[in-house]
């Protein structure tokens, strides 16, 4: 164990746990492993061969997992000033972002989901399913964004 208290071993055990447990969630396996590692890391990044090494993978395996990593959002693929290689990174307050942005999605949802009433008409089983819907992202919404302003006001951002 390191002075300050960081315990590789148990680090290694917790990436593994997490990636199972983010492969649960529908996350590929290998960018839960990657996205742990870079969690765990303190800079909260780390370069493709840094991951591939730290995981004990083949670069092959990381390039795929950081692709979709950054689609989906989680990571950021960055470059310090006069270095070569990109670095990929976790801002520190990596949830507020990922589901702050959520929005613009719920709002496209929203708004697809009225076209689709309307198509199938209001008043059939499948309008009354879609429109049920619809409420439930409208509600969503409008419950993140509280939920948001207190995550905010908790963590001391104004």
């Amino acid at each position: 164990m390191s002075r300050a208290g960081r315990d590789e071993q148990a680090v290694a055990r917790f990436v593994e746990r997490m990636g199972i447990v983010l492969s649960d969630a529908g996350m590929p396996r290998m960018a839960g492993r990657v996205f742990t590692h870079i969690l765990a890391i303190d800079a909260g990044k780390a370069t493709a061969a840094e991951l591939a090494e730290g995981l004990n993978v083949s670069p092959a395996a990381i390039s795929g997992a950081v692709r979709y990593l950054d689609q989906v959002g989680l990571i950021l693929r960055a470059r310090d000033p006069g270095e070569r290689r990109d670095h990929y990174e976790v801002a520190d307050d990596l949830w507020y972002e990922v589901y702050g942005n959520r929005d613009k999605l719920m709002r496209g949802w929203i708004d697809v989901l009225s076209d689709g009433v309307k198509a199938v008409g209001e008043h059939t089983r499948s309008g009354e399913r879609l429109a049920q819907t619809r409420r439930f992202v409208e509600f969503l919404l409008k419950e993140m964004t509280g939920m948001m302003e207190r995550w905010r006001e908790q963590e001391g951002h104004r």
